[in-house]
């Protein structure tokens, strides 16, 4: 039996989230459709993918192997049949400024598409925070930006945000949180909190705690990522951050889990930014018309006068 991209599918899912009734409910189908799956997937490699236990569903060595190669099979997937913009004739430089969390976990795949679908085009990118990256757009050092556009502040920037990153509580593997109906800012209060500083995440973070009736309990502030996700898989503490920069596994290759919270946290929204001055060249057009089609934004006309309203909203830190 050949194997299926549902199976694909429903095994990332389940592997991600770590319980069948989680990945139904993320997949918007029965357990027993996901179980089925998942044995027929077995069977099918002749492997066992998980460990079955009472308080969910761990990768066996076989399945965290597995695991990266679905990955791969999703992701080339996904290119086959999102992105159908033909290599143009578009030459020329463009540079692009960019926030350190989109570059780091949002920009470096697209780029590479964006070079097979414009070999001409020289994309010359800068990693700078978001005050830098607005001076720069409105000095003419920067063409255009990719940023987390919910933070822009001035209104001389135009702003179209291409996608919205959900939050979540992120816990490690078999957290007593896990067992429980439903998770809010209370139970959060008391547990060692991980914040994270980078692309303003504090200044966010702490935007929706102030209008619930607790705060974190901050055990270390850092703009690292990569030590967030260490620590709360290591038992150190917990954090809310987004789908865009969660990974199930830390680098130490422990696991964590993610928990959708009672209270309503906003998403991380990413797109572009530009001067409401600024004339779009065939580059900037060519940059601006891939993201929209790559995430089916509808090809409207942007204003882009210095009349035009500001595209403003809540500050939206990084994670």
């Amino acid at each position: 039996m050949p194997i299926s991209l549902r199976q694909i599918r429903y095994f990332v899912a389940t592997a991600e989230l770590g319980q069948i009734s989680q990945a139904a409910v993320e997949l918007s189908i029965s357990q027993s459709a996901v179980t089925t799956a998942i044995r027929e997937l077995e069977r099918t490699v002749n492997l066992q993918l998980f460990e079955r236990s009472s308080s969910g569903m761990g990768l066996t060595p076989a399945g965290r192997e597995f695991l990266f190669h679905a990955y791969e099979i999703l992701q080339k997937v996904h290119e086959a049949t999102h992105l159908t913009i033909p290599s143009g004739n578009v030459e020329g430089r463009l540079v692009v400024a960019a926030t350190y969390t989109v570059i780091g976990y949002f920009l470096p795949d697209h780029l590479q598409r964006l070079q097979r679908a414009f070999p001409g085009l020289d994309i010359q990118l800068h990693e700078v925070n978001r005050e830098a990256i607005e001076e720069g757009l409105l000095d003419e050092r920067y063409d255009i930006a990719v940023l987390l556009t919910s933070n822009v502040r001035d209104p001389q920037i135009a702003s179209e945000t291409m996608m919205s990153s959900t939050r979540r509580l992120w816990v490690p593997s078999r957290h007593p949180f896990l067992k429980k109906a439903r998770v809010g800012l209370a139970d959060v209060a008391r547990e060692p909190y991980i914040m994270l500083t980078v692309d303003e995440a504090a200044n966010t973070s702490l935007s929706y705690w102030s209008t619930s009736h607790y705060s974190p309990n901050v055990k270390l502030r850092t703009s690292s990522v990569e030590a967030v996700r260490s620590m709360v898989a290591s038992g150190q503490g917990v954090a809310i951050l987004s789908d865009m920069v969660y990974r199930p596994w830390s680098l130490e290759g422990q696991r964590l889990e993610t928990i959708v919270l009672q209270e309503p946290v906003p998403a991380m929204n990413v797109g572009l930014a530009w001067a409401r001055h600024a004339r779009f060249n065939k580059a900037m057009e060519a940059f601006r018309a891939y993201f929209r089609q790559a995430f089916h934004i509808p090809q409207m006309r942007t204003d882009t006068s210095p009349s035009a309203p500001p595209h403003l909203a809540k500050t939206d830190g990084a994670g």
